[in-house]
């Protein structure tokens, strides 16, 4: 079941099917519900118009042989006095139920048919008139209210469902009557099972068309992402990031997630490539100095006398140096998270530049949060590259703006040229004037004061000092 549903496909178009199946199914009950109210509604109403007609007979004193009601063939009535004995009923009907009587058993006397009786026992009859169950309605008075209830009645041998409809009257002979009278519910039945009929057929169909519609829509609406799974698998399988998923001209979400798919794979070439360019340039950069102590070991294997110490401890502390700017960039590439300690750049600024020639400081104090070993490194980097460049003084500031910490050194030398102010902040680059090893260093420094500048959420930017020289700014944010 789970591989049969496995797919966004056939999850969609169970779903669709499901809530229209659900919605179908109660608006086809309220439907069948409100058609069967009416129509019972309906006979009430004709139930109700044919026993107020009788009534209206009874209070008009008509004989109950003379009553229109009692004739007709497909609408039972019965009179019953307030005893609940049948006094007249309908021609051919045989039994009711779900009224006060069952068997149908008519005594049909007129009204007024015992005249002689009341006149011989005269001080009976003010009795039977005086009786508590008719003395709520006045001779001749037909009561507003009417009684409904649901039965069956069997009219010469056919048995059937009826809306019967209770009326009473006030008569003069015997008291209060009440007058019953039904209408078919043979529409309503029929037209319920015929409305439930259609509903069953239909149902099913209308549920089979929506599942189909879903399927084919839905397939049609992924397939651009089939493609795109297709094409990732042949990258995957060919290892080749130059190649891009198709976009869909539909601009749609499937047409961002190809367009945001392909920018991911251009940021992960980028980065396969920034990658390879790194382990290239590092293993240049460590093939000279290794060689260069290596070729000094043989010769002094060779000719102690001419062991030159200074050159091998020079390249040695290169090596150390460089190995340590390999290590630090490789746990920024990580994600090294920075240490969460408070640091005073006015402070870190004050112990950096002591001991350096030429170089100023004019800072305030500006709290920041962060690794207090790789901010030093950054201030570090910084005056080392100004100190390579500056012809006489390094000026280092800090100063507060808003929110930000901005930490600046300046030097008086050529500056950095606007087109290469973005350049040099990538590994193993050094401009023309710093092309030698021994007074360029590897590369590294400025990479490695951006990328710990980023990673503590500020920036570090080239500019020019108003010396003339090179202006370099770091911005942190300030500890809240």
């Amino acid at each position: 079941m789970s591989r049969l549903f496995g797919s966004v496909r056939a999850r969609a178009t169970l779903g669709a099917t499901l809530v229209v199946a659900v919605a179908l199914v109660a608006a086809g009950t309220a439907v069948l519900l409100s058609l069967r109210s009416n129509l019972i509604g309906e006979a009430g109403t004709q139930a109700e118009r044919s026993a107020r007609a009788v009534a209206s007979e009874l209070a008009a004193r008509t004989p109950y042989d003379r009553l229109s009601g009692l004739d007709g063939d497909d609408r039972p009535v019965q009179i019953v006095d307030e005893d609940g004995s049948l006094v007249a009923a309908s021609e051919d009907l045989q039994r009711i139920e779900g009224t006060s009587t069952a068997e149908v058993i008519p005594r049909p006397s007129a009204p007024g048919d015992d005249d002689d009786d009341d006149d011989s026992g005269g001080s009976d009859a003010p009795d039977d008139s005086d009786d508590d169950s008719g003395a709520s309605l006045a001779p001749g008075e037909i009561a507003g209210g009417t009684t409904f209830s649901n039965g069956s009645a069997t009219i010469d041998g056919d048995a059937e469902d009826y809306r019967f409809a209770s009326v009473e009257v006030g008569t003069a002979d015997r008291g209060t009557l009440t007058v019953t009278a039904g209408a078919p519910l043979a529409a309503e039945h029929s037209a319920v099972n015929t409305t439930l009929t259609g509903m069953l057929i239909g149902l099913p169909l209308l549920l089979g068309v929506v599942a189909g519609v879903t399927w084919l829509v839905t397939g049609r609406a992924l397939r651009p992402v089939e493609g795109i799974r297709r094409e990732m698998a042949a990258i995957t399988a060919s290892e080749d990031l130059t190649r891009r998923v198709p976009e869909p001209a539909t601009h749609d979400e499937i047409a961002r997630l190809a367009g945001t798919t392909n920018e991911t794979l251009a940021a992960l070439e980028a980065s396969v490539n920034r990658q390879r360019r790194f382990v290239a340039d590092a293993s240049h950069e460590l093939r000279s100095p290794i060689a260069s102590l290596r070729t000094q070991l043989e010769v002094a294997a060779a000719h102690p006398g001419l062991l030159d110490l200074d050159g091998a401890v020079e390249d040695t502390v290169r090596l150390q140096h460089l190995a340590a700017d390999l290590l630090l960039l490789a746990r920024l590439d990580a994600g090294e998270r920075p240490a969460g300690a408070r640091v005073d750049l006015a402070a870190m600024a004050r112990e950096e530049a002591a001991g350096r020639t030429g170089v100023t400081v004019d800072a305030e104090p500006a709290e920041v949060t962060g690794s207090r070993g790789q901010l030093g490194r950054v201030l570090a980097n910084l005056l080392d590259n100004a100190g390579r460049h500056a012809r006489e003084r390094v000026t280092v500031s800090v100063r507060r703006e808003g929110s930000w910490a901005v930490l600046a050194v300046a030097d008086d030398g050529d500056g950095v040229a606007e087109a290469d102010r973005e350049r040099i902040f990538e590994r193993f680059v050094r401009l023309d004037a710093a092309r030698s090893r021994d007074d360029g260093g590897a590369g590294l420094g400025l990479a490695i004061a951006r990328d710990v500048a980023v990673r503590h959420g500020g920036t570090l930017t080239a500019g020019a000092a108003p010396a003339g020289g090179a202006l370099f700014e770091l911005r942190l944010p300030l500890t809240g």
